[in-house]
């Protein structure tokens, strides 16, 4: 998939692929005016995002309501290094959920392509033409 970035006014960047724009900013410290996220936060974002659509498919082959389903993550800095992170995905089921998919719930979340992506360590150019 091809992205282009386009250069919007102060901090705000404009990502632009397939029919959608993704508009991010910066926090105030560098600059920005925190309009919208940050592209960090973006990435962040998209394995939680990732885990809950493999949850809902998940229910909805089951015909599984996912009424009171919650997912949070929650990510945390390594002390010695900042961009060393754990991730933790966290599935809230409501007491009604079926005992016999608790497990294969999990096991649908951990499918996410976002989480399958970055534990495969993709490789990264930069070129300059």
């Amino acid at each position: 998939m091809k992205i282009d970035v386009k250069f919007l006014e102060g901090q705000n960047l404009e990502a632009s692929f397939k029919e959608f724009k993704v508009v991010s900013d910066q926090s105030k410290v560098v600059g920005g005016q925190e309009n919208a996220p940050e592209p960090f936060d973006y990435f962040l974002s998209s394995m939680a995002l990732c885990a809950g659509f493999y949850v809902r498919a998940f229910c909805g082959k089951r015909d599984i309501a996912t009424d009171g389903i919650k997912i949070s993550q929650v990510d945390t800095k390594d002390e010695t290094n900042k961009y060393k992170r754990r991730i933790e995905i966290n599935i809230e089921l409501p007491s009604n959920f079926p005992d016999k998919y608790r497990q294969s719930v999990k096991l649908a979340a951990e499918q996410c392509a976002v989480k399958k992506a970055i534990e495969a360590a993709p490789e990264f150019d930069v070129i300059v033409k």
